[in-house]
């Protein structure tokens, strides 16, 4: 599998760009930040979507010239997708940002497939960052290991905040435990901010994951 990791925006937000390794048409989770950045990480593929792991302005900044240069339709979970053209409801407003983005094309739910190529990504309904947040675990015929696509709900060591606007510490305690840590050991998290980890590691240390 073929897996950019970009770090955009002021908020230092992770864009992943993802694709088969057979040439296969790419896809981009959560555009940050510097369109030409990302596109460059494209390079020659195409983009068969943009899929956003929740609604947050830090995620959104290029989804709009990413559509421009692209024409991929943009993905969101449904319970998120309401709220995308308000810089109040994405968190910007508050800090003095203006971030939006139109409406999805697609709206995605628990156990829904984005297919790119030979690359499948399911959809994981994680709530308690955001309502709608998602996790995209992604599989591809010649990697032995699934990979994990956690936007904010996991981080290395932590968990996302949830004492923003439909965040909800139970919802979130309720995802880690029932989709996150029963994933194999082996599974290599991409969370949406900082450094990469994997399943294994954040049962053994992160205090966020349940306890036998």
């Amino acid at each position: 599998m073929f897996v950019r990791g970009l770090v955009l925006g002021v908020l230092e937000t992770n864009c992943w760009v993802v694709a088969d390794d057979a040439g296969g048409p790419a896809v981009v989770i959560d555009p940050a930040d510097d369109v030409y950045a990302i596109l460059d990480a494209v390079g020659e593929r195409s983009v068969s979507a943009i899929v956003l792991t929740h609604k947050h302005f830090d995620h959104i900044g290029a989804v709009r010239d990413l559509i421009a240069a692209t024409g991929a339709p943009l993905l969101i979970h449904s319970a998120d997708a309401g709220d995308l053209g308000d810089a109040v409801t994405t968190g910007g407003a508050q800090f003095g940002f203006t971030h939006t983005a139109p409406a999805p094309d697609r709206t995605l739910d628990d156990g829904d497939v984005v297919t790119a190529g030979e690359m499948t990504l399911t959809v994981l309904h994680t709530p308690g960052h955001t309502p709608g947040g998602i996790c995209l675990l992604a599989e591809s015929p010649a990697d032995p290991a699934p990979q994990l696509f956690s936007g904010d709900t996991l981080f290395a060591g932590s968990v996302g905040r949830t004492d923003f606007a439909g965040g909800d510490s139970r919802a979130l305690s309720n995802s880690i435990a029932c989709k996150l840590a029963t994933l194999p050991a082996e599974t290599i998290v991409h969370p949406g901010h900082g450094p990469d980890t994997t399943i294994g590691r954040e049962r053994r240390l992160n205090p966020f994951f349940p306890r036998a």
